[in-house]
C-alpha cells in the first residue's frame, strides 16, 4: 500500500512539475556583454580627498548621460556607481597626494544592482593628482650660441633648480565631471524600458 502511494505521489508530482515548465516562457535575452575599456561619464555625488579619505569611505558617482548599446540603453541616466579608494598617497616633497578609485558595483535607477570592476580615469591613468611640484627656486645659467657675429654670445637661462616644493593634498569637489573606466567586461542582464 505504501509502495502504491509513493508511486501515485511521485507521478503527480513529475506531472505537475513537467506542465508547470511549459506554461513558463523565457523571453529571448541573454543578457549584453559591455567590452573592458569603455568610459562611462559620471559626476562625483560627494567631495573627497587625499587628505581625510581612506578605504573606509564609500563613494558615489552619478551617470550623466544616457550610455546606449545599439538600440538598447544599457546603462540610464541616474545610475549610481559605488566604488572606495583603493590606493592613497601623502604629499612628499617634489609630489602632490595621490588617489586610485575602484568601483565595484552600479546601482540602476530602480534598485537593481550590478557588480563590475572599473576605475575612475584621469589624464594620468587611474591615479587622481602625483603630479610633480614647482621647483623651490630658478638658478641662472649661462647659455652661449657660436658663431653669431664671428664669436661666442651668450645669455643667462632660468633652470629649475634641485629642490621642489613640498606638495599638496588633492581634492575632487562634489559636482567633478569624471570618467569610469572599465577594466573587466561588464554583463548587463537587466534595462529598463520606458
Amino acid at each position: 500500500m505504501k509502495k502504491i502511494l509513493l508511486l501515485l505521489f511521485g507521478i503527480f508530482f513529475f506531472i505537475t512539475f513537467a506542465n508547470a515548465d511549459d506554461d513558463f516562457v523565457m523571453r529571448d535575452y541573454d543578457g549584453i556583454e559591455v567590452p573592458k575599456g569603455t568610459f562611462i561619464r559620471v559626476m562625483a555625488l560627494q567631495d573627497f580627498s587625499s587628505a581625510y579619505t581612506d578605504s573606509t569611505n564609500k563613494l558615489k558617482f552619478a551617470a550623466t548621460d544616457d550610455t546606449f548599446q545599439f538600440e538598447t540603453k544599457i546603462i540610464p541616466k541616474g545610475t549610481v556607481f559605488h566604488g572606495f579608494v583603493e590606493k592613497k598617497n601623502e604629499p612628499v616633497i617634489g609630489t602632490h597626494g595621490s588617489l586610485v578609485v575602484r568601483i565595484t558595483h552600479m546601482t540602476l535607477p530602480d534598485g537593481f544592482v550590478i557588480h563590475l570592476k572599473g576605475y575612475i580615469n584621469t589624464k594620468n591613468g587611474n591615479i587622481i593628482g602625483g603630479e610633480m611640484t614647482e621647483p623651490e627656486k630658478y638658478m641662472r645659467v649661462p647659455h652661449y650660441q657660436e658663431k653669431i657675429a664671428r664669436h661666442f654670445v651668450g645669455v643667462l637661462q632660468m633652470v629649475p633648480g634641485e629642490c621642489r616644493k613640498m606638495g599638496e593634498h588633492v581634492t575632487v569637489a562634489s559636482g567633478a565631471t569624471m570618467f569610469i573606466l572599465f577594466v573587466e567586461p561588464v554583463y548587463i542582464t537587466h534595462t529598463l524600458t520606458d
